[in-house]
């Protein structure tokens, strides 16, 4: 007698079937937890649309791991295996997802480990797997641990997807069928000649994404504030961080609003009316001739320029921010491309790609924000007056770069 089959409906990718034990995965308390934890964190007090959870992502991810997995021809119990370790890959997000995960001192990957290792989800996950191997899966180990966490995986393959459809930036929209419909497993993710053009596609499209939604100047005003907050509250002990995984969203707005911490009450209030932050000096990275080298400047020494920036413009440290774009990585373009049975990096076949790699510090920036009353304040501000900043390149035409910041 066949198993009895349930679908979920997906806004993605429409009817999505499930298994009677996956139903059992996702009906534990430790998985409907992400129905409460918003896949982009705050960002939709930029994008109204961005509601989605890490419920729908991991849902998602499992769908196109298991449509992955087929084309490769795994075998059934290979299968049921990808598919529960891509619904399983986020259990151990915290709050907000990866807004929160910038002040804690363990990776997600650590707490989810510690989800499917450590709490009744072992109890469920054992009666058919081994959960050190979805761990070491999630983790991107193994043979079949790519599929899952790669440079071009099924996880990057739907947070593209879902993050556009849900936020209405187009940018996102890959032809994912394509993308999988050329990938082999052999010693990692290798992608077929075919599929180099669609592979393009979804690095373009990330490419993009990154200023319009990921690093929006907005976003990172807004996880910056949230995240001080966040820190004030666990070195004052009002959470043990060690129990983030237990947490959801609306867990850490409560405790905001109504703990004795007032920095987090003011910041909690200050996201709940929108008022933000202001940015009031910006340098494009690209402006610098080694512009790598303004990840290698300590957090304290940023704190450090801070604090001395508040005392010279009279300002509460507390709400001066200094904040660097996060790091244009594109591990995609790692990617591995099967030609005539010899392997190349994906930067060495493709010219888009090639140009992406160089024009990856186009983009990020380093921006100065305070409350948008003291904005008048910083006509004139000079950040290198507080920080020992890489050389520019005089040489570089970059005016034209610097006046489109404007129009993200």
């Amino acid at each position: 007698m066949n198993e009895k089959k349930k679908f979920i409906r997906d806004s993605v990718y429409g009817d999505i079937t499930l298994n009677e034990f996956e139903v059992k995965i996702m009906d534990m308390p430790q998985f409907q937890r992400l129905r409460r934890i918003k896949q982009l964190g705050l960002i939709s007090l930029i994008y109204p649309g961005a509601t989605h959870t890490r419920f729908e992502h991991s849902i998602g991810t499992m769908n196109l791991g298991s449509k992955l997995a087929e084309e490769l021809e795994l075998e059934k119990d290979e299968i049921e295996l990808i598919r529960a370790s891509a619904l399983l890959h986020d259990i151990g997000h915290g709050p907000f997802s990866h807004v929160s995960e910038g002040v804690l001192s363990v990776p997600h990957e650590e707490l989810t480990k510690f989800v499917i290792t450590k709490t009744s989800m072992r109890d469920l996950l054992e009666e058919k797997f081994d959960v050190n191997e979805i761990v070491d899966i999630v983790n991107g180990k193994g043979h079949l641990g790519p599929i899952v966490s790669s440079e071009l995986d099924v996880d990057r393959m739907d947070y593209l997807l879902r993050d556009s459809h849900n936020t209405g930036v187009a940018y996102g929209i890959i032809d994912y069928e394509r993308i999988i419909s050329n990938l082999k497993l052999e010693n990692g993710l290798i992608l077929d000649i075919k599929g180099v053009q669609a592979a393009e596609g979804a690095l373009v499209s990330r490419y993009f994404m990154y200023p319009s939604v990921y690093q929006h100047h907005t976003t990172r005003i807004v996880n910056s504030m949230f995240r001080r907050a966040l820190k004030r509250i666990i070195d004052e002990k009002i959470i043990n961080e060690n129990d983030i995984h237990k947490y959801d969203d609306t867990d850490i707005i409560s405790i905001f609003r109504h703990c004795d911490n007032k920095f987090a009450n003011d910041i909690m209030n200050r996201l709940d009316t929108r008022n933000i932050m202001k940015r009031v000096k910006t340098i494009r990275l690209d402006n610098f001739k080694f512009p790598e080298k303004m990840y290698k400047i300590e957090s304290k020494i940023l704190e450090k320029a801070e604090e001395e920036i508040a005392e010279d413009y009279n300002l509460d440290k507390d709400y001066v921010f200094i904040n660097i774009a996060e790091y244009p990585r594109f591990d995609e373009m790692k990617t591995q491309v099967n030609v005539d049975g010899k392997l190349y990096p994906l930067t060495k076949i493709s010219n888009i790609i090639s140009a992406l790699s160089k024009a990856r510090f186009n983009i990020p920036d380093i921006s100065l924000y305070v409350d948008s009353s003291e904005k008048s304040k910083f006509e004139k501000f000079k950040l290198e007056n507080y920080l020992e900043l890489p050389e520019i390149d005089r040489e570089k035409y970059y005016g034209i770069h610097y006046d489109q910041i404007k129009l993200i």
